[in-house]
């Protein structure tokens, strides 16, 4: 069986304290095994049920959202996509230099509109750039996401869709914890 994560929105910011363990129990009550954790940011590992992943994160989703009193938004990606994944990111932004910049993937369930697209490119500067994947986006940031004027919301709001994002860092270590 290939592991698969489930990298949520809404863990451990803006008030919102999950320990992994209960987190990790969670999963467990949905009849999920193999269940482990990787930093405690939502991202989740665990072997999938013969399920549809969009059934499987609905039910996820109401299961959080029932357990924790908040909407957890979930996207599950096979483990083994991973390492393609932070390959594509890294070469959609050919001036990512891991001494200055940073490179987010954020985690989407459906494409944008082309509309919504648009919208997001138009906030682009010299120092943000955006790139579309098959599901994920990557935003390359010259400094400090911290110091730029956009953010997850931002990027959420102009796209019209749920996203999460994680660092480079984070899915190239989550995927060789996963191989």
């Amino acid at each position: 069986m290939t592991p698969h994560v489930a990298f949520l929105r809404a863990i451990n910011v803006g008030g919102h304290t999950v320990k992994m363990d209960h987190l990790r129990r969670l999963f467990e009550d949905l009849g999920l095994t193999h269940v482990s954790t990787f930093i405690a940011s939502g991202n989740v590992l665990f072997d999938p049920p013969d399920e549809e992943p969009a059934a499987l994160e609905a039910r996820i989703e109401r299961h959080l959202e029932s357990a924790l009193g908040y909407a957890v938004k979930t996207f599950i990606r096979p483990a083994a996509a991973l390492p393609g994944i932070a390959s594509t990111a890294l070469a959609a932004a050919p001036h990512y230099t891991a001494e200055t910049d940073a490179l987010h993937i954020g985690f989407l369930n459906a494409l944008p509109t082309e509309s919504a697209w648009e919208k997001l490119l138009a906030l682009q500067t010299a120092d943000d750039r955006f790139y579309l994947g098959e599901r994920e986006l990557f935003w390359w940031r010259h400094g400090r996401v911290s110091d730029s004027p956009l953010s997850g919301n931002v990027i959420e709001k102009t796209l019209g869709l749920p996203t999460t994002l994680r660092s480079i860092t984070t899915l190239q270590k989550l995927a060789a914890k996963s191989v």
